[in-house]
C-alpha cells in the first residue's frame, strides 16, 4: 500500500484531504507544517508527500528543497490556495524545485485523485 503524507497548516482542509486519500484505499499521515512534516518523512517515509507551499514554521518551498535532497526517491504534489501572494506564482516554481503535479486549491476531489493516481503510476 503506497503511503501519503500530508502537509498542510489547515486543520479542517488537511483533514478532508486526509479522509477523502483514506477512502481511496491510501494509507495516510499528516503535518502541519514542513518541519513537523519532514519529521515524520525521516520516521516513516511515505511514497508521495502532498504540501501546501504557505505555511509556517517551515515553508512548502524549502521543505521541498529538503525533500528532494534527503529523499529523492519521494514523488511530490504542491497544493496552493494562495495567502500573500497569487498561488499562481508559487505553483511553477514548486515545479521547477521537484513537484510532479502541482493543484490550486480548491481542488476537486476527483482532481486530487488524478493527481495522486497519475504520480504514483
Amino acid at each position: 500500500m503506497n503511503r501519503i503524507l500530508v502537509i498542510d497548516d489547515d486543520a479542517p482542509f488537511r483533514s478532508v484531504l486526509e479522509q477523502t486519500l483514506i477512502r481511496a484505499g491510501y494509507e495516510v499521515a499528516t503535518a502541519e507544517n514542513g518541519r513537523d512534516g519532514l519529521e515524520l518523512q525521516k520516521k516513516a517515509p511515505a511514497s508521495l508527500v502532498i504540501t501546501d507551499l504557505i505555511m509556517p514554521e517551515k515553508e512548502g518551498m524549502e521543505t521541498i528543497i529538503e525533500l528532494r535532497r534527503d529523499f529523492p526517491q519521494t514523488k511530490i504534489i504542491a497544493i496552493s490556495g494562495g495567502g500573500r501572494h497569487d498561488s499562481q506564482d508559487f505553483l511553477p516554481i514548486a515545479r521547477k524545485l521537484g513537484a510532479m503535479r502541482t493543484l490550486e486549491k480548491p481542488f476537486s476531489r476527483e482532481q486530487l485523485l488524478e493527481a495522486v493516481r497519475a504520480v504514483l503510476g
